[in-house]
């Protein structure tokens, strides 16, 4: 009788305990994750708080440069920006590649399929916002969205608004300009997404995609993977902040020397003489040098900020940014492999016109 008592109780606990033990180490890497990250922000806002006062230090006081003096004021602003913006990109792709461990390219492809046209613009473009688009993703990801049977326009849309408002930039845009320029960067941002996708969409240019993107044919989508916990997504972040800082910080650091040779070289009066707001050619200069150029938006922030500072229209400054941005050469040549030229012509004069009507009406505005 003793035995046949025992021996239940004996494997109920023997079965019980492999799921708390299942369940302890999926919790503990999670909780140590969190409690590092919440001691490296802190440690990362003290170091930010600090960095204006070093930037003063290391160039009066270490190197002895004459306050006043144009290598005195350009080596500050280089000090100052190189440590502040990539302590800003840091933060952002982390948060930015948890984000994205919840939007798939699948994910975005399903959602906007069978969606009507006027609504799948509006939900295309804000889609855009936190889902990648590169020139890895750029090829795959417009076949794929032709062949589940959404419509050119919309997938404009998303094409536009991924590059354009771009998450990485919103938030550094916010952390060095407030929530104001922020707000009008990812607001007109969107609106020319929304808009240049409608008006492809009634132009019905379905004819200028190659044809080989026209006949593909795609199965369906692979089974997505078992569901990610947090230790997971935090790993994601991780992996982001390792691929893409990895990727960008020359960039950033070249954004930021070129921003500093303007702010300490760069008499006022000489810039705001073409980039100002009295200057009605100021607007379609800017989207005229920024079309050839080649940055990320990481890159391109701290050039932003110096003609600013330097007496560049905020309308201008927006727009040079977001040609910059939206329309660089890589991805019009990633692009041709789908599209053909007429429809890509198409869609840079939409998006440069949208750009200078952005830059005109807050150069008037602000």
């Amino acid at each position: 009788m003793n035995t046949g008592t025992t021996e239940p109780q004996s494997y109920s606990a023997a079965a019980s305990a492999p799921v708390e033990a299942r369940a302890a180490p999926a919790r503990k890497p999670a909780a140590r994750y969190v409690a590092v990250g919440a001691a490296a922000l802190v440690i990362w806002w003290l170091i930010y708080r600090n960095l204006l006062p070093f930037a003063a230090w290391f160039t009066y006081r270490l190197l002895r440069l004459p306050r006043g003096a144009h290598l005195s004021s350009a080596l500050e602003f280089f000090v100052f920006e190189v440590p502040k913006v990539l302590m800003l990109l840091v933060v952002v792709v982390f948060g930015v590649g948890v984000i994205r461990s919840f939007f798939t390219p699948e994910r975005t492809r399903k959602i906007l399929a069978g969606k009507r046209e006027s609504l799948g613009n509006v939900l295309a473009a804000l889609l855009g916002v936190p889902t990648p688009f590169c020139s890895c993703s750029a090829v795959p990801l417009f076949i794929g969205f032709v062949a589940a049977g959404i419509p050119l326009g919309v997938t404009f849309s998303f094409l536009t608004s991924s590059p354009m408002v771009n998450e990485v930039a919103l938030v550094m845009l916010y952390g060095l300009f407030g929530w104001k320029v922020a707000a009008i960067y990812a607001t007109t941002g969107l609106f020319i997404a929304i808009v240049a996708g409608w008006m492809i969409g009634r132009l019905h240019m379905e004819k200028s995609l190659e044809d080989w993107v026209r006949q593909a044919q795609v199965g369906e989508a692979a089974p997505t993977a078992e569901r990610m916990d947090w230790t997971a997504r935090l790993r994601c972040g991780l992996d982001a902040v390792r691929d893409i800082v990895g990727r960008v910080w020359l960039f950033v650091i070249l954004g930021i020397g070129v921003g500093a040779g303007i702010h300490g070289y760069v008499p006022e009066d000489f810039l705001a003489s073409f980039m100002g707001k009295a200057a009605w050619w100021s607007v379609p200069l800017a989207v005229l040098i920024g079309l050839p150029m080649y940055s990320n938006a990481a890159g391109i922030i701290p050039v932003v900020k110096a003609l600013l500072e330097k007496g560049a229209a905020l309308g201008s400054a927006l727009a040079f940014m977001m040609a910059v941005i939206a329309i660089s050469p890589p991805e019009m040549i990633i692009l041709r492999k789908v599209l053909k030229p007429r429809l890509i012509a198409t869609f840079i004069g939409i998006v440069s016109l949208g750009i200078l009507i952005v830059g005109y009406l807050f150069n008037l505005l602000i």
